[in-house]
């Protein structure tokens, strides 16, 4: 049990401060948009989203829609639905203590842990996915702490760059998992579709480009094992 935690913990520390400048980033951008410290420290606790948050902080500074809120940030965490999906044969049967548990903190970074065929299965094995997400949880909510005292302090963080770490976090974590051709042509279809979007302005680029590595992905993976 113990090695569990030990390597769940260590597994994970790499993602934990590669997520840094992103949980920084956050934090001070909360506090710079009219959130009280607590607010932006909650949102953080309880919503646990990044890329959800960083758009809901700056919808709600700009006094969007409460609809249009809920089905922006509903769109953006859409892809845990998957991960939902992904998991769920190997989930089925544990109790409910297991189950919602992990479901609160499958984030990107502990689904990219999740492809291993024996992931999840025993009670080991279930402790390290707990580990591994309890102290990416841990430290997210650490770094949007630091990120809320720095905002109040220094300039607009914005203007470092520290966005580039979402960016950089998702290469991390999509690269790995390429491992078959329709993996790779899902990939380069999304990225290519995505600055065409973008240059055209298409308000949903992102999803229509998803859509689109997902639909070329399935259509491949389904010819290869049919052939």
């Amino acid at each position: 049990m113990k090695v569990a935690v030990y390597k769940g913990f260590w597994d994970m520390l790499p993602l934990n401060l590669a997520v840094l400048p992103w949980g920084i980033l956050c934090g001070s951008l909360a506090v710079q948009n009219g959130f009280t410290p607590l607010e932006a420290q909650l949102m953080s606790l309880l919503v646990f989203a990044g890329s959800a948050q960083l758009v809901a902080i700056e919808l709600i500074a700009k006094d969007t829609a409460l609809i249009t809120l809920l089905i922006t940030t509903f769109i953006i965490s859409a892809r845990h639905l998957l991960y939902g999906l992904a998991i769920r044969n190997k989930m089925v049967d544990k109790p409910l203590k297991w189950r919602s548990s992990i479901a609160f903190f499958l984030t990107d970074e502990l689904f990219a842990f999740s492809h291993h065929h024996r992931a999840y299965q025993g009670k080991l094995r279930l402790l390290y996915a707990l580990v591994a997400g309890g102290s990416f949880y841990v430290a997210w909510n650490l770094w949007t702490l630091i990120g809320i005292i720095a905002g109040q302090f220094l300039p607009d963080l914005t203007n470092l760059g520290l966005d580039f770490a979402i960016a950089a976090i998702f290469i991390a974590l999509v690269i790995p998992s390429i491992t078959t051709v329709p993996i790779l042509c899902a990939c380069i279809c999304s990225a290519i579709s995505i600055l065409i979007f973008k240059l055209v302005h298409f308000e949903f680029g992102l999803i229509a480009s998803a859509l689109l590595g997902m639909t070329v992905g399935y259509l491949l993976q389904s010819y290869k094992e049919r052939t």
